[in-house]
């Protein structure tokens, strides 16, 4: 039997080990999922919100202990983990408050004496879910899904099986059927199978573009509802007219967060020539004063990377774009020791045709590509096959507002701030960052059938 092994990122040492669960096993747990749907399905939606309400709670309750094991299983410093932790309650309360109202039949006149929109659960849905928002990422597609009356089965990314486990123990002890949600322990080469298996009705994956091409290759040639967030090289366009302190700390922010590893996170930062300059020294201060360290002190800013490959992979990517012409103006070495550590990272001069721009940099490494002025700003900008994030900083909020929401190529666009995940607003993207929404009432209606009633 195959085993599944967590290591501590920061130190290198062994944490668990977890066995696969068999195919008889996972197909046992698939159709008592479905039949759990079945009853659930059935359930007032007072009693869904009422769950999801003692749902955060337990969040509330473990939170320390959530944060830590997020800390030892993938490296968050435990700071961030606590607002991790605090933001999966707080999109149960959401959905708490909303759900029913977005649920709620909607009247469509028409020439019929009665005539709306229905929407119904279709059943198990499978999420196939990465390491990096190891609870956020699950909590965002598994509370719409539940109290739309879906059941979900979770197959987590293997370094943090501790943390799939204890997001499914979460929903049992808030009051869910043990049955309407549960981890399948199990290694991705097994996943073609799950996602064809007709107890699924539905997939929603977060990870990477080649991933999600096969996921959506195996459940369209099933004809399964997907919902696919993939990566991002997020654009930051800093204009001549920004106010550069705001503008610098909201870079900084959003590049070193959950040390760099975000498919929002600010990967290029588009600099217009003539504030160039005072944008990188204010960059490279702010990023060298972030901590790195042991993700389980309080003061640390940068943990380590998930894993040793993934630092390679990073540090590779950064040698081949100052090949290509780039210069570093901080960071760029491995550090000796144990861990996949990795240091903040400003690389400027950068180009099309360089990995820093082109690729994605999953980790704490900002580009910066000096531009001639707004024009050149948002044609580079757009000039990716991703398209998920995207902010302007200009004083003129409504030169800003119009690049937003006319010009920038993405499905989230912010103003004067960095990109983000809201449960009151639609999250997702465009192009190869992936297709549908999560979040708001357009996440929680991905899942259901908008049945169309028409009575004479």
């Amino acid at each position: 039997m195959a085993i599944l092994q967590s290591v501590n990122p920061a130190t290198d040492q062994w944490i668990a080990s977890y066995p696969e669960l068999s195919d008889d096993a996972v197909q046992s747990l698939l159709v008592a999922a479905d039949e759990a749907f079945g009853s659930w399905r059935r359930t007032e939606l007072d009693h869904r919100a009422a769950r999801l309400r003692q749902t955060a709670l337990v969040l509330r309750r473990h939170q320390a202990d959530y944060a830590k094991l997020m800390a030892n299983e993938m490296g968050k410093p435990v700071a961030q983990g606590r607002a991790e932790i605090e933001k999966c309650a707080c999109v149960c309360e959401y959905y708490a408050d909303h759900g029913a109202r977005f649920l709620a039949p909607e009247i469509i006149a028409s020439d019929a004496s009665k005539s709306y929109v229905a929407f119904q659960p279709l059943g198990v849905v499978l999420a196939i879910m990465p390491w990096n928002f190891p609870f956020w990422q699950v909590f965002r597609f598994a509370v719409p899904a539940l109290m739309a009356g879906n059941a979900a089965v979770l197959k987590h990314a293997a370094n943090v099986s501790g943390c799939a486990l204890a997001i499914e123990s979460v929903f049992h002890q808030a009051g869910f059927p043990a049955p309407l949600f549960r981890a399948l322990l199990m290694g991705s080469a097994r996943l073609p199978a799950i996602v064809q298996n007709p107890l699924i009705k539905a997939v929603t994956l977060t990870g990477s573009t080649p991933a999600g091409r096969a996921v959506a290759a195996l459940a369209g040639a099933a004809l399964k509802k997907t919902v696919l967030e993939l990566g991002g090289s997020d654009p930051y366009l800093i204009l001549a007219d920004a106010e550069l302190d705001s503008a610098v700390a909201a870079c900084v922010t959003a590049r070193l967060g959950n040390s760099g590893q975000s498919c929002i996170a600010a990967k290029r930062l588009i600099v217009v020539r003539s504030i160039q300059k005072e944008f990188e020294e204010k960059l490279v201060g702010l990023a060298a004063a972030r901590v790195m360290g042991d993700p389980l002190r309080e003061e640390t800013d940068l943990g380590p990377l998930a894993r040793h490959d993934l630092r390679d992979e990073l540090h590779e990517q950064v040698t081949r774009s100052l090949a290509a012409g780039a210069r570093r103006l901080l960071g760029g070495t491995i550090p000796a020791g144990p861990g996949a550590f990795y240091p903040p990272t400003v690389l400027t001069d950068v180009r099309p045709g360089m990995p820093a721009f082109d690729e994605e940099l999953f980790g704490p490494v900002a580009a910066i590509v000096p531009v001639r002025d707004e024009t050149e700003a948002i044609t580079l900008a757009n000039r990716s096959n991703f398209g998920l994030g995207a902010a302007v900083f200009t004083r003129d909020a409504a030169r800003g507002e119009r690049i937003a929401h006319e010009q920038l190529e993405a499905g989230c666009c912010f103003v004067n701030s960095f990109v983000k995940s809201d449960p009151r607003l639609p999250f997702g993207g465009v192009k190869q960052s992936g297709y549908g929404r999560e979040l708001s009432v357009f996440g929680i209606r991905e899942f259901v059938n908008a049945k169309t009633v028409y009575v004479k």
